[in-house]
């Protein structure tokens, strides 16, 4: 399985008062992980909306190990599951760039919703783009 990593540093507005990263910005950057694996092969979340498809989270799961604070710079690794038929799975982890230290690990499900809002089957340009991901 091919992980894609991205690098981000902690702002104050990310922290509550004191100074730890606020729990529900771990979910953002899972999509910001997401946004930039996808980007990383060519294809941003546009150009599949472009294309006529959205794909809303269906669930998230999120387990918070050690807290990150401000200024610490991350990296959100995600990788593709490809175990899931109709939709998608992502796997994140984040950790601390400077020592390593696990920050929190999840994942994320997505269904595809073509124009009409039916649930999809994910499409082929998306699927080679899994295959991309998975052969590295």
């Amino acid at each position: 399985m091919n992980l894609h990593r991205t690098d981000y540093r902690v702002i104050y507005a990310d922290t509550d008062t004191m100074g730890v990263v606020y729990h529900a910005n771990y979910l953002k950057w899972f999509e910001v992980g997401r946004t930039e694996m996808f980007r990383s092969h060519g294809l941003a979340y546009k150009v599949i909306e472009d294309k006529g498809f959205s794909m809303p989270v269906s669930e998230a799961y999120c387990k918070y190990i050690s807290p990150a604070v401000y200024d610490d710079v991350i990296t959100i690794e995600t990788s593709v599951d490809t175990g899931m038929r109709a939709g998608m799975k992502f796997d994140y982890r984040i950790f601390r760039a400077a020592d390593g230290e696990n920050l929190v690990r999840g994942f994320t499900k997505h269904a595809f919703i073509n124009e009409r809002g039916r649930i999809v089957r994910p499409p082929d340009f998306i699927k080679s783009i899994l295959k991309k991901e998975q052969a590295g």
